[in-house]
């Protein structure tokens, strides 16, 4: 026999019938790729992500005692975030979408949200319950019938229960160090464990301002390393680099040049910046101080 999701809500003692189901699968390139992240590090964000929806979805909101929300995982699954509570909802206007705080640090990845200056939506007021959350991130359910359907009922389809795993899967292992690349907004939502990782590197980086395809280059040995630096970065925009000000640091890309070992000296990291500089030529191309 199938195990379904409605066996843990019954278990639950929780009405099928009051249950919609959402699958979140931004459209967004961006915001699909920091929802999980949001998820994991950011619930309050990804839970401004949920308050407002399309009005289809809203309508069957509107009729829901519960969200139990999913994120699309792979096609045909979902995987699970959370329970919520829907505890009632308001009417906004466009200038009040975009007043609230956590939706314009969402604009930054793309987040199309309202676009209608004459119109408006509502907002939902959804609080997180206890209901599993020892499995956020690691149950993963069947979804049933096509990839399109962002929300359904739970009384009304049956939602398998494909695997729950052991670890959550809602941020997948940093890629190798050579296959890193960031933007400049990611360095603000990076996952925790993507940060610790980081603070244990040293060496040498790479940022390419994509709107003129020219590049910096810098290195990483002070405190906390790679993650300090570029932490460094996400706060000022520069860091502290002259020919970086003028810019526009949404067009920033960061990746690694070369990692070295964590206890190299930093005179020895230094000379290793000097010789990328000399090869990339970012001193006479680029955006490198030419006297360094």
């Amino acid at each position: 026999m199938q195990f379904q999701l409605k066996n843990i809500l019954d278990n639950e003692n929780i009405t099928l019938k009051d249950v919609l189901i959402l699958r979140h699968v931004p459209q967004e390139v961006e915001v699909k790729k920091v929802l999980p992240w949001l998820a994991t590090d950011k619930p309050e964000l990804f839970n401004a992500y949920q308050q407002t929806q399309k009005p289809r979805t809203e309508k069957a909101m509107q009729k829901a005692k519960f969200v139990a929300s999913f994120i699309g995982h792979k096609p045909g699954k979902a995987l699970f975030v959370g329970l919520y509570e829907v505890k009632g909802y308001r009417s906004i206007s466009y200038s009040q979408y975009w007043e609230r705080t956590s939706l314009l640090e969402l604009k930054k990845y793309g987040l199309q949200g309202m676009t209608d200056k004459k119109g408006k939506c509502l907002l939902f007021d959804l609080i997180l319950l206890k209901f599993c959350q020892e499995w956020k991130g690691k149950l993963i359910i069947k979804w049933p019938g096509i990839e399109r359907n962002w929300f359904l009922w739970a009384d009304r389809h049956d939602f398998e229960i494909l695997a729950i795993s052991e670890d959550s899967i809602l941020i997948p292992d940093m890629p190798e160090w050579n296959q890193l690349l960031l933007t400049w907004n990611q360095l603000n939502e990076l996952p925790t464990k993507w940060c610790e990782k980081l603070s244990q590197w040293r060496g040498v980086y790479y940022i390419l301002d994509v709107s003129d395809g020219k590049g910096y280059v810098g290195s990483a040995y002070g405190k906390d390393n790679l993650h300090g630096r570029w932490h460094n970065y996400a706060d000022s925009g520069h860091g502290g680099n002259n020919q970086l000000k003028e810019r526009n640091p949404e067009n920033f890309r960061f990746s690694i040049l070369q990692r070295v070992s964590p206890d190299m000296e930093s005179s020895d990291v230094q000379f290793i910046e000097k010789t990328w500089k000399d090869r990339l030529h970012t001193r006479e191309l680029g955006l490198n101080d030419k006297k360094r």
